[in-house]
């Protein structure tokens, strides 16, 4: 089975999750209510976090970020997040809540980072974007297979496709990437 970690097509063949959460983007016009309505029938919370380059207040998205943790937390759910510019600040935060696991989408980051990320038993994903950047191909490179996750998220790239590049980047085939995978999906959820 080939998991797709974090997308926005909803046409894809991949398994996915289903997910609720307020971007950091948004967080102006939060509306923290519906995802409190919403929580108990998803996989994930998510796509939440703190985006540091946007024009939001940090204060804002800190608070933000916060109380969907804590809503995660309460609900025994996973999350996805969304990390720019921000990954002590996130790594801060993490600390003060016991989530069901906690996923880096579209990671983008030193091999340092994925090491400490792993090390806090944190998963980390892996997209079109991950090609573009030596850095972070040594991080995705890095990360134990056990941890990682692979995503299209906005990219119109098949799913196979970014799993093959992943695949022979880390040398090994596509299916023991698939299988792999698949074993830290059903870890979580």
């Amino acid at each position: 089975m080939i998991i797709d970690i974090h997308t926005h097509n909803a046409q894809t063949q991949a398994q996915t999750i289903d997910t609720v959460g307020i971007h950091p983007w948004h967080a102006l016009e939060a509306d923290l209510s519906a995802v409190e309505c919403a929580v108990a029938d998803v996989d994930a919370v998510g796509e939440i976090g703190l985006d540091f380059v946007c024009d939001v207040p940090r204060e804002v998205q800190m608070t933000v970020f916060r109380a969907q943790l804590a809503l995660a937390e309460r609900h025994k759910k996973a999350v996805v997040l969304h990390c720019v510019r921000a990954f002590e600040e996130v790594c801060k935060v993490l600390a003060d809540y016991h989530l069901r696991a906690v996923i880096f989408h579209g990671f983008i980051g030193s091999v340092e980072q994925a090491q400490r990320a792993v090390k806090q038993g944190y998963y980390l994903s892996f997209g079109e974007r991950t090609f573009h950047s030596p850095k972070t191909i040594e991080a995705m490179r890095s990360t134990p297979l056990s941890s990682l996750f692979v995503e299209t998220d906005e990219s119109t790239t098949p799913i196979e496709e970014i799993y093959e590049k992943v695949a022979v980047l880390r040398g090994i085939s596509t299916t023991e990437l698939a299988t792999t995978t698949e074993e830290n999906f059903k870890r979580i959820f």
